[in-house]
């Protein structure tokens, strides 16, 4: 199969073939004739396996062979993503695929000036890549209008419906024309995520290339046991062990990253650290760092869990386990992308027991625990396995008590001084009474 059969157009052909690309992906296989068709979307792969494209490619076909020009402050196709990262990332892809296209596209997002959108914004824009919270504050100011609306994508859709979301979504569809295309892509989508999905769309087609919540086959994952205080040592420990080339970690909190990169830098690490607290040049410069190996370690919450493409990434590290079992997924597929090997190594103290169970669960598969000489924990982590259970301990049978009387007694009997005798205690023989009748009076 080429991109040329799935009915793609010369100018979309000429611009993967820029790339390199020859063989679409299984999900791209799927989703593009299903969306140069006009059907609603719901579709699920694991993390590298080309979803950007897929929805990329026939919604900029769309817009070139369908509608009218896009006027002042409007947008005709609508891609939502969950951060930062991500939607600078999709603008970047949907730029270079339409890039012999005469198509105006844009990315806006927080953590930056606003006016600038709101200028660039005013000639329309046919491929507007927002974030949820920015684009409602353009909305509001009305900098952009949806009138002419065709197509809308929530990219990361387990992540876009989750309730952290769900008021700024509610309000952008409240905004959005009821006759639209709508097209849901994920790594990962939940039960729940999947009847509420099923409320938005329009008879759609559910497509599932791969197993779902399921890791890249091509990642090769394990668990190292470790005492929480001794995290960071741990860390260090592999790292000079295994000559870490190229790592992205992941940790739980914002302080938990200045931290780890405060005491890699003080051992003369070339590290550096992302979260949701600096500003987005700040991230955005780590990241283009990172990516041109100018970097050794980048450490990062979760906001470069999804939609961070990293040519070759060798190694990701989840320094502390995510509080969403899927974002483990996600994490882990960093590495091991486009059909490259990758690891992925989890430092787990007992207190994480329970999210360990739960990306077991998610996964379907135990993770292998290899113990650092050394390092083995004094908490130790019980075992689990994918069908979510803590696998504890059986108890050790408890002595039978010995029962004591009261007082003194009691006391002697319970002592332990095994020489001294034992007492001798006869029976208080109760006397009956045989004198049944009135008492008589004394004299």
């Amino acid at each position: 199969m080429t991109f040329a059969s799935l009915g793609l157009i010369d100018p979309l052909l000429r611009a993967l073939e820029t790339l390199g690309y020859d063989t679409p992906s299984p999900v791209q296989a799927q989703a593009v004739p299903a969306v140069l068709a006009g059907r609603d979307l719901m579709a699920a792969a694991q993390t590298g396996t080309g979803k950007t494209a897929g929805f990329a490619l026939p919604l900029l076909q769309r817009l070139v062979q369908e509608g009218p020009v896009v006027a002042a402050n409007s947008v005709r196709a609508l891609v939502l993503a969950p951060t930062r990262e991500l939607a600078e990332q999709v603008h970047e892809s949907i730029r270079v695929y339409g890039q012999n296209l005469p198509l105006r596209t844009y990315a806006v997002y927080g953590g930056v000036s606003i006016n600038p959108q709101m200028m660039a914004l005013r000639k329309g824009i046919d491929v507007l890549v927002a974030t949820p919270g920015r684009l409602l504050d353009l909305y509001r100011q009305n900098a952009v209008k949806f009138s002419q609306l065709q197509i809308l994508v929530l990219d990361e859709a387990d992540r876009m419906l989750d309730l952290g979301f769900s008021e700024e979504l509610a309000s952008i569809y409240a905004a959005l024309p009821k006759k639209r295309q709508t097209l849901l892509f994920s790594a990962t989508f939940s039960e729940s995520i999947r009847l509420l999905a099923g409320q938005m769309l329009d008879n759609p087609l559910s497509i599932e290339v791969s197993p779902r919540n399921v890791a890249a086959s091509t990642v090769k994952q394990w668990v190292v046991p470790v005492d929480k205080k001794r995290k960071t040592e741990l860390f260090i420990h592999l790292m000079k062990k295994q000559r870490w080339t190229q790592v992205l970690a992941f940790a739980k909190t914002r302080n938990g990253v200045d931290e780890l990169v405060e005491r890699l830098q003080g051992l003369g690490v070339n590290a550096d650290g992302i979260h949701g607290d600096k500003p987005q040049a700040t991230r955005q410069r780590a990241l283009d760092r990172f990516k041109a190996s100018e970097i050794r370690i980048l450490v990062a919450t979760d906001v470069a869990a999804r939609g961070l493409d990293i040519d070759d990434l060798p190694l990701v590290v989840n320094f502390d386990l995510p509080i969403v079992a899927e974002d483990y997924v996600h994490r882990i597929g960093r590495t091991g992308r486009a059909g490259q090997t990758g690891e992925a190594i989890s430092l787990v103290c007992a207190d994480e027991v329970q999210l360990l169970a739960a990306i077991e669960t998610l996964t379907r598969q135990t993770l292998a625990r290899h113990e650092e000489q050394d390092f083995e924990p004094d908490h130790k982590v019980p075992a689990t396995d994918a069908s979510g259970q803590v696998i504890k301990k059986p108890k050790k049978p408890k002595k039978p008590k010995v029962s004591s009387a009261k007082g003194k007694l009691g006391k002697w009997m319970d002592s332990t001084d095994s020489d001294l005798p034992a007492p001798t205690v006869k029976p208080v023989r109760k006397v009956p009474s045989f004198n049944t009748g009135p008492k008589k009076k004394k004299p």
